[in-house]
């Protein structure tokens, strides 16, 4: 609710400046709805939003009714709700315009007082695959224009206009629910794919008119339990929320809130039919203004050097490790790895990669579908376009069984390669040790902080070889603007593979960063470096996207043996690059 007020508020006096109107009604973000936004709009001076015709229909109103809108109420407070129509959503601009004319000619009625409703995106002017040359080269916003004006029946209309003259349709109690396609993307990947196989089977059966409303997939919030990187980052800013709302109202400053209100910017959050938080530059924007925020929040409320809390909900405590450099943060289960690792001056969380996970959307590419079922005049809306920007191979879709995070530790024996499960914890003089096993073999590794540098002692016991995985988000992923450096010479860039023998210092340098990683390894140890990609569809079809710079450091163990791996953040200038 706090934070609802001040972004809506914000927004509303950013408009007013610069168009001389202050608004009073929203198109609700990605129309979810809760019941529990209405006091925040209300109290914010929203006196009308718009929703999905979908909506109503699920609160079993009949679509014959949905010409006009409606008013809802929580706790006394009162905001009026506009159903924006899907058939209209779905002709323009795909149909052809003479035939969107005529439907909405065949909407009238003889009072003249009948809406039909319509918001969307503007991408579909002009974005999205071959919408440009349809819309403009081919004429189809001239001639549906044209058409509009030309109709005796059409009278375009402003929703302030509209909703300061017509009266409501009467009180209406909404469920929660997004668009019927959020239902499908918020399940996981198995649930959706039943959950398509349902709608797909009535409309076969010729019944999905009637019974869509009530095939009815997930909800929004399903995307914070499908995507842990997700729901971390939700939690994350939940928690600098309340910092910063528990200052002195003088320190409560604008530039602080403003900070929070880019936090909260939800595209990064959640994953449909476009790239959302697949895409590691929405995902930086989001962490770059947490750990800003948090910095100026630490120099007001001074945290001390470790702190534990299980912030994310998922029953394991997380120990935070801070100074006034960085932030390594360890989640208490089994891998005992780094989730996030901040660096306070460069605005950057190097932990913030993503995993593999199975989408519902590789079973079109398992059917190998052809790339566009639409026929006909008009064009296919991205919705149903099939296509592929990169090579995929089955490979490339195997789900991740173990967090794409920093030091996650394997060991191999003679039982072959088993995960190491760390138990118990204790914390040291600033310092945080986790005792673990891999089969026979004992392993300890310690965390700790020395102003710019990770330092992460491991202890090995036993007859094989241990592995370390670390999982670094380097903005410029496969960019030209990142390369490893070893022994002064530049091998390439993180887009590629390499694996040298008994190396101990590497550095990674991110010029469109500024910054660098110098790792250390003591002793040295083999590495092999290369990109991790995950598979993802976007409006232009699936595509491959790098997601971190994976380095795999080994060392062969023979008896009671103890190892050192320092990760240094640099200002490139700090660099020889």
């Amino acid at each position: 609710y706090r934070d609802r007020i001040s972004q809506i508020t914000a927004m509303s006096a950013r408009i007013e400046r610069g168009y001389g109107q202050r608004p009073q009604g929203a198109w609700l973000t990605e129309r979810v709805w809760e019941a529990t936004v209405v006091p925040a709009l209300a109290d914010a001076g929203i006196r009308y939003v718009m929703v999905d015709d979908y909506h109503f229909l699920c609160a079993g109103v009949p679509r014959e009714r949905l010409n006009g809108y409606f008013s809802t109420e929580e706790d006394g407070r009162r905001v009026d709700l506009f159903p924006i129509s899907e058939a209209l959503r779905y002709r323009l601009p795909f149909a052809p315009a003479h035939e969107a004319v005529a439907y909405l000619e065949s909407l009238a009625t003889e009072s003249g007082q009948a809406a039909a409703i319509y918001f969307d995106d503007i991408e579909k002017f002009g974005i999205w695959p071959e919408t440009y040359d349809w819309v403009y080269t081919r004429g189809w916003l001239t001639q549906f224009i044209e058409g509009v004006l030309a109709s005796p029946v059409i009278q375009s209309s402003h929703f302030r206009d509209y909703h300061g003259r017509a009266q409501t349709h009467g009180i209406a109690y909404l469920p929660t629910v997004s668009y019927s396609e959020m239902g499908e993307w918020s399940l996981p990947a198995a649930a959706a794919n039943d959950y398509a196989d349902l709608v797909e089977a009535a409309r076969q059966q010729g019944t999905l008119d009637r019974k869509r409303a009530f095939l009815r997939g997930g909800m929004w919030k399903n995307f914070l339990t499908r995507y842990p990187e997700a729901n971390w980052a939700h939690k994350r800013m939940l928690v600098l929320s309340s910092r910063l709302a528990a200052l002195p109202v003088e320190q409560q400053t604008d530039d602080l809130r403003g900070l929070l209100h880019e936090a909260q910017a939800n595209d990064a959050y959640w994953h449909g039919l476009f790239g959302g938080l697949y895409l590691p530059h929405l995902r930086r924007a989001i962490w770059s203004a947490m750990v800003e925020l948090e910095r100026r929040l630490d120099v007001l409320q001074p945290r001390p050097g470790v702190s534990l809390g299980d912030i994310d909900l998922d029953g394991h405590e997380e120990a935070f490790l801070t100074n006034a450099q960085m932030q390594a943060t360890v989640r208490g289960d089994a891998d005992a790895a780094v989730v996030e690792w901040l660096s306070y001056p460069l605005r950057q969380n190097f932990a913030d990669t993503l995993r593999r996970q199975d989408e519902h959307y590789y079973r079109k590419m398992h059917l190998q579908e052809t790339e566009s079922g639409h026929s006909g005049d008009g064009i296919a809306s991205a919705h149903d376009i099939v296509r592929f920007k990169d090579p995929i191979a089955p490979a490339d879709l195997v789900a991740d069984t173990r967090p794409r995070a920093l030091f996650v530790e394997t060991w191999h024996g003679e039982a072959g390669p088993q995960a190491v499960e760390y138990g118990a914890r204790l914390e040291q003089g600033g310092a945080l040790l986790f005792l673990g096993q891999a089969g026979l073999a004992r392993v300890g590794k310690i965390y700790s902080l020395h102003q710019n540098r990770l330092i992460v002692g491991l202890q090995a016991n036993g007859a094989g070889r241990l592995e370390t995985r670390i999982h670094l988000a380097i903005p410029c992923c496969d960019g030209v603007a990142g390369r490893y450096v070893v022994n002064g010479e530049v091998p390439g860039g993180f887009g590629q593979a390499f694996a040298w023998d008994n190396l101990a210092d590497l550095r990674l340098e991110d010029h469109f960063l500024g910054g660098a990683i110098a790792l250390r390894s003591v002793p040295p140890a083999r590495i092999e470096a290369r990109p991790h990609r995950t598979v993802s569809q976007s409006e232009a079809g699936f595509e491959k996207i790098m997601q971190a710079v994976e380095l795999t450091l080994a060392w062969d163990i023979s008896g009671p043996t103890q190892l050192r791996v320092e990760l240094s953040v640099l200002a490139l200038d700090q660099t020889n690059g």
